[in-house]
């Protein structure tokens, strides 16, 4: 129970900073513990790894993405974090039950605004050329 104020945190940072290359060592240094006990805390403590829950919040964000704002599938792919499209397809797929594209066309279909890419860009609500799209090799530890 004395490190759970130190999971939230840890936790707390993969969600502000979801859209970075974390890795594991990062993540487990602001909990203040070991990679390895960090990973086994967190799953017990949340059910999820830290790897899982990283890549939920991702596609949840994709989700608000292509729901609201005229972004291309890459677009939003390398805005959230992934390195490559066709690891967010399947992990999108995998998480929603379709497609970014087919989830994107079912929610344009609505008729509902959308909000132009170029606008989020200018006003710099996404920052494409800074953090997100610098998304390091997945295998290089990323959580």
């Amino acid at each position: 129970m004395e490190l759970l104020p130190h999971l939230r945190q840890a936790r707390d940072h993969i969600d502000r900073q979801y859209q970075t290359a974390l890795n594991l060592d990062q993540v487990a240094r602001v909990a203040g513990v070991s990679k390895f006990h960090f990973v086994r805390c967190f799953e017990a403590t949340y059910g999820e790894t830290p790897m899982r829950y990283l890549t939920r919040r991702r596609v949840e964000r994709a989700q608000d993405l292509l729901r609201a704002a005229n972004l291309t599938v890459t677009e939003v792919c390398m805005l959230v974090g992934f390195a490559s499209l066709g690891s967010f397809s399947s992990r999108f797929a995998q998480l929603v039950g379709e497609s970014p594209t087919a989830y994107r066309n079912r929610w344009a279909a609505r008729g509902g605004p959308h909000v132009p890419g170029c606008y989020l860009f200018m006003r710099g609500v996404l920052d494409p050329g800074g953090t997100a799209g610098s998304a390091a090799n997945e295998s290089d530890r990323a959580i």
